[in-house]
């Protein structure tokens, strides 16, 4: 009887300790998969730095809207469509980020992502931001959107409508004198697609984001969020998965030779 239940205990072991052995396995091809990722976006973010700065004033191919890429734009800024994004965080600081379209020569216009600020916290004021009139030259970098946020009613049938019926009234106009806009005033979001405010306002917008690099003395901070592209860590952890498995395949190997040798014993 209890060699039975030895013989019992020791055929479960061996089966756990393979389906151990399978899954370090498949979470380690699993581990270098995300390193080949990473990679791969690290790579596209090093193409798009280095290619030739573009204007987009004339962009003759979609083609040439890629990620990363350096470019720039001559157009009349539009306050009066300004938004702010939430929830953006920088270093660990909860804050938003201003966005602004540019009204280009053609009638077309690009979303600019003007910079980040700290969100007001008690007595704190919501920063006025300088918005220059007249024709003004922008230079940074392309997204090819807006950095998403998961929005707690994104089941929804439309996740993307985000956008109001009607847009604001207030905050629409700059101050005379110095020519600022009231943040607080603003339109706030968790999210925005470009197609869908190009419906709403009823201008066509170029397919991409830009966000602006220059420095300014606007109180705005541009350090935009670049996607993780540490893959030597995906490779540690494979390392360790895989030695997960090599160790489980051992004790495999050693509960199967002493059942073998138990049996030619009897």
């Amino acid at each position: 009887m209890a060699a039975s239940h030895t013989k019992l205990l020791n055929l479960i072991a061996t089966v756990l300790l393979a389906i151990t052995a399978i899954t370090c396995i498949l979470l380690g091809r699993w581990q270098l998969s995300r390193a080949d990722e990473r990679r791969e976006i690290a790579a596209v973010i090093e193409r798009g730095r280095h290619a030739q700065s573009i204007n987009l004033n004339h962009v003759a191919q979609e083609q040439m809207l890629q990620a990363w890429r350096p470019a720039e734009a001559q157009g009349i800024w539009k306050p009066e469509w300004s938004l702010l994004l939430d929830n953006r965080n920088l270093e660990g600081k909860p804050g938003l980020w201003l966005a602004t379209p540019l009204l280009l020569a053609d009638g077309q216009a690009v979303l600019v992502l003007r910079g980040w600020f700290a969100r007001p916290i008690g007595s704190q004021t919501s920063p006025k931001i300088q918005t220059p009139p007249g024709l003004q030259r922008v230079t940074g970098e392309i997204a090819l959107r807006v950095p998403r946020l998961f929005e707690l009613w994104g089941a929804r049938e439309n996740p993307q409508s985000s956008l109001p019926e009607v847009w604001p009234a207030h905050g629409m106009t700059l101050n005379a004198a110095d020519q600022s806009q009231e943040t607080a005033e603003l339109l706030r979001l968790q999210n925005i697609d470009i197609a869908e405010l190009s419906k709403r306002l009823k201008v066509g917008f170029l397919p991409v984001v830009l966000m602006q690099t220059d420095t300014l003395e606007d109180g705005l901070k541009r350090v935009w969020p670049e996607p993780s592209v540490d893959y030597d860590k995906n490779m540690g952890y494979a390392m360790q998965w895989f030695g997960f498995a090599a160790i489980a395949v051992i004790a495999w190997l050693v509960f199967a030779w002493r059942m073998v040798r138990r049996k030619k014993a009897v």
